[in-house]
């Protein structure tokens, strides 16, 4: 099957009104920002996003009134603070009201864990006597049956699709991912489609010369995007530096709903795609975030 799919048409064909999309799964780094600038131009509605940590692309994706409910540890921009398109929408109904299920880091990730094992839930101690479990949809007190104390059950969490920006691919989907995984792994297995996007396409040679570092295998995918610089202005492992600036300049502008439109106008509605956005970054600034140094890894001998 060819899984190899433009980002306007892996979006058009696998992310649907009503979805629980799960994105910005390694937290500050590889956030498909690529792709969450196509959802909001394709007018998704009545999105849930799922994730840990993340950064400004779900507050973008709420500003813009995409979504309608959150399962996150957090929402905001980690370069300047507070979330505002959050805060407007949970606080003020503006431009929609949206409902949050709260999480620490860690249970988002026992949920999509005890998803990607085909669990109902798994147990854990964290969170007892913690605020946040009070009366929480998907975390329940239960007994140890093997009589030892008391234990909280996080219950399964199946995204419809997750997002996932890895370093390279090849056309079968399978991917070589380096760095900070946080949640990626957890959220491919557990997902009912999982969209990989890569810096780079390359021939599946170059996979199976390291399976190791292929996190993702193939039969999880079901869309293949090439899109270099997909994740900027996040930072991806051995490609692009963090480009800090964006964050705040977002951070500024956001703090009002005219400030905010204003931005989601130039950075993407008025955009059509990806290349656009790099252009109007200018190559100046790609130049300085593209990662030159080589730091390889040391060799593996894979022979039997």
């Amino acid at each position: 099957m060819k899984l190899k799919r433009s980002l306007r048409e892996a979006i058009a064909e696998q992310v649907h009104d009503g979805d629980a999309i799960a994105l910005g799964l390694a937290l500050e780094s590889g956030i498909p920002f690529a792709a969450v600038h196509e959802i909001i131009r394709q007018q998704r509605r009545d999105l849930t996003l799922i994730g840990p940590i993340s950064d400004m692309a779900f507050d973008q994706m709420i500003a813009a009134g995409t979504v309608a409910k959150v399962i996150a540890a957090w929402v905001g921009n980690v370069a300047g603070g507070s979330g505002y398109g959050f805060r407007r929408a949970y606080e003020q109904g503006q431009p929609r009201r949206i409902v949050m299920e709260d999480h620490s880091n860690f249970t988002v990730g026992l949920a999509l864990k005890a998803a990607a094992m085909g669990l109902p839930y798994l147990p854990t101690f964290t969170g007892i006597g913690g605020d946040i479990v009070r009366g929480h949809p998907r975390i329940r007190p239960i007994g140890d049956p093997f009589g030892g104390p008391d234990l909280l059950a996080v219950g399964a969490l199946r995204p419809d699709v997750a997002i996932i920006h890895v370093q390279r691919a090849d056309a079968q989907g399978n991917a070589h991912l380096w760095g900070n995984l946080g949640l990626t792994v957890e959220a491919a297995y557990a997902a009912r489609q999982t969209i990989v996007i890569c810096e780079e396409v390359v021939p599946e040679a170059v996979i199976r010369s390291d399976p190791n570092r292929t996190v993702i295998p193939g039969f999880l995918v079901s869309a293949v995007v090439e899109e270099p610089g997909g994740a900027l202005p996040s930072s991806v492992q051995g490609y692009w530096r963090r480009d800090f600036e964006p964050f705040l300049a977002y951070h500024r502008m956001s703090r009002t709903p005219e400030g905010v439109q204003s931005w989601l106008r130039e950075w993407v509605l008025d955009l059509p795609d990806r290349a656009a956005y790099l252009q109007h970054m200018g190559e100046a600034n790609l130049a300085r975030l593209r990662v030159s140094e080589r730091r390889p890894a040391a060799e593996a001998n894979f022979a039997p």
